[in-house]
Protein backbone atom coordinates (compact mmCIF):
# COMPACT_ATOMS: atom_id res chain seq x y z
CA UNK A 1 0.00 0.00 0.00
CA UNK A 2 1.88 3.30 -0.86
CA UNK A 3 1.18 6.85 0.98
CA UNK A 4 -1.05 7.91 -1.33
CA UNK A 5 -3.67 5.56 -0.77
CA UNK A 6 -3.36 5.86 3.09
CA UNK A 7 -3.97 9.44 3.21
CA UNK A 8 -6.21 9.65 0.10
CA UNK A 9 -9.19 9.55 2.34
CA UNK A 10 -8.17 12.14 4.01
CA UNK A 11 -7.24 14.33 1.06
CA UNK A 12 -10.88 13.70 -0.20
CA UNK A 13 -12.24 15.36 3.17
CA UNK A 14 -9.89 18.39 2.82
CA UNK A 15 -11.07 18.98 -0.51
CA UNK A 16 -14.68 18.85 0.22
CA UNK A 17 -14.26 20.95 3.98
CA UNK A 18 -12.58 23.38 1.44
CA UNK A 19 -15.18 23.38 -1.04
CA UNK A 20 -18.04 23.75 1.31
CA UNK A 21 -15.61 26.00 3.24
CA UNK A 22 -15.21 28.52 -0.25
CA UNK A 23 -18.92 28.51 -0.76
CA UNK A 24 -21.00 28.92 2.37
CA UNK A 25 -18.11 30.79 4.09
CA UNK A 26 -19.86 32.14 7.20
CA UNK A 27 -19.94 32.21 10.79
CA UNK A 28 -22.24 29.30 12.64
CA UNK A 29 -22.84 29.57 16.00
CA UNK A 30 -25.28 27.88 18.44
CA UNK A 31 -27.43 29.73 21.26
CA UNK A 32 -29.19 26.65 23.00
CA UNK A 33 -32.65 27.65 21.09
CA UNK A 34 -30.81 27.27 17.61
CA UNK A 35 -28.15 26.79 14.93
CA UNK A 36 -27.04 30.42 13.49
CA UNK A 37 -25.49 31.41 10.84
CA UNK A 38 -24.16 34.26 9.15
CA UNK A 39 -26.89 36.24 12.53
CA UNK A 40 -29.76 34.53 11.54
CA UNK A 41 -31.68 31.62 13.21
CA UNK A 42 -31.53 28.50 11.18
CA UNK A 43 -34.44 25.02 11.20
CA UNK A 44 -32.34 22.51 9.28
CA UNK A 45 -34.48 20.28 7.61
CA UNK A 46 -32.77 17.21 5.92
CA UNK A 47 -33.93 14.16 3.37
CA UNK A 48 -31.48 11.62 2.80
CA UNK A 49 -30.35 11.20 -1.12
CA UNK A 50 -27.67 8.13 -1.67
CA UNK A 51 -26.50 9.37 -4.91
CA UNK A 52 -24.99 6.17 -5.65
CA UNK A 53 -28.90 4.52 -5.96
CA UNK A 54 -29.13 6.79 -8.79
CA UNK A 55 -27.79 7.82 -12.04
CA UNK A 56 -26.37 11.62 -12.28
CA UNK A 57 -28.78 12.46 -14.52
CA UNK A 58 -31.70 12.17 -11.78
CA UNK A 59 -29.75 14.21 -9.13
CA UNK A 60 -30.67 18.08 -9.62
CA UNK A 61 -34.84 16.64 -9.99
CA UNK A 62 -34.51 14.44 -6.82
CA UNK A 63 -32.35 17.77 -5.07
CA UNK A 64 -34.71 19.89 -6.26
CA UNK A 65 -37.83 17.85 -5.34
CA UNK A 66 -36.49 17.71 -1.88
CA UNK A 67 -36.05 21.79 -1.73
CA UNK A 68 -39.73 22.40 -2.98
CA UNK A 69 -41.09 20.02 -0.35
CA UNK A 70 -38.90 22.24 2.07
CA UNK A 71 -35.90 20.53 2.93
CA UNK A 72 -33.03 22.59 2.90
CA UNK A 73 -30.08 19.74 3.91
CA UNK A 74 -29.38 17.09 2.08
CA UNK A 75 -27.52 14.27 3.74
CA UNK A 76 -25.59 11.14 2.35
CA UNK A 77 -23.96 8.61 2.95
CA UNK A 78 -20.20 8.27 1.35
CA UNK A 79 -20.13 4.97 0.20
CA UNK A 80 -16.78 4.04 0.39
CA UNK A 81 -16.91 0.37 -0.94
CA UNK A 82 -17.71 1.99 -3.90
CA UNK A 83 -15.11 4.48 -4.31
CA UNK A 84 -12.48 2.22 -3.18
CA UNK A 85 -13.59 -1.09 -4.79
CA UNK A 86 -10.15 -2.47 -4.34
CA UNK A 87 -6.94 -1.21 -2.25
CA UNK A 88 -5.44 2.00 -3.78
CA UNK A 89 -8.23 2.42 -7.24
CA UNK A 90 -10.40 5.16 -6.65
CA UNK A 91 -13.85 5.58 -8.56
CA UNK A 92 -15.65 8.43 -8.71
CA UNK A 93 -17.35 8.37 -11.67
CA UNK A 94 -20.85 7.90 -12.42
CA UNK A 95 -22.80 7.39 -9.73
CA UNK A 96 -19.86 7.67 -7.48
CA UNK A 97 -19.58 11.21 -8.89
CA UNK A 98 -19.39 12.70 -5.49
CA UNK A 99 -18.37 16.20 -6.24
CA UNK A 100 -20.95 16.70 -8.96
CA UNK A 101 -23.37 15.85 -6.33
CA UNK A 102 -22.26 18.07 -3.70
CA UNK A 103 -22.23 20.95 -6.62
CA UNK A 104 -25.63 20.01 -7.55
CA UNK A 105 -26.87 20.50 -3.74
CA UNK A 106 -24.24 23.54 -3.50
CA UNK A 107 -25.85 25.23 -6.74
CA UNK A 108 -29.66 24.16 -5.62
CA UNK A 109 -28.99 26.91 -2.56
CA UNK A 110 -29.21 24.22 0.16
CA UNK A 111 -26.46 22.65 2.89
CA UNK A 112 -24.89 19.32 2.86
CA UNK A 113 -24.33 16.86 5.72
CA UNK A 114 -21.74 13.94 4.25
CA UNK A 115 -22.19 10.99 6.12
CA UNK A 116 -18.52 9.76 6.47
CA UNK A 117 -18.28 5.67 7.36
CA UNK A 118 -16.95 3.85 7.81
CA UNK A 119 -20.32 1.36 8.73
CA UNK A 120 -23.58 2.14 7.52
CA UNK A 121 -25.67 -0.62 9.25
CA UNK A 122 -29.22 -0.14 8.28
CA UNK A 123 -28.19 1.10 4.49
CA UNK A 124 -26.55 -1.72 3.32
CA UNK A 125 -27.92 -5.47 3.39
CA UNK A 126 -26.50 -7.44 6.13
CA UNK A 127 -24.81 -4.31 6.70
CA UNK A 128 -21.48 -3.35 5.06
CA UNK A 129 -18.25 -1.41 5.59
CA UNK A 130 -18.85 2.07 3.62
Amino acid sequence: MNIFSSFFPFLLLYFLTSLFSSCFAGNVTYDCRSLIIDGQRKLLISAAIYYPRSVPGMWPGLVQTAKEGGVNVIESYVFWNGHELSPGKYNFEGRYDLVKFVKIVQQAGMYMILRIGPFGLVQNENGAKL
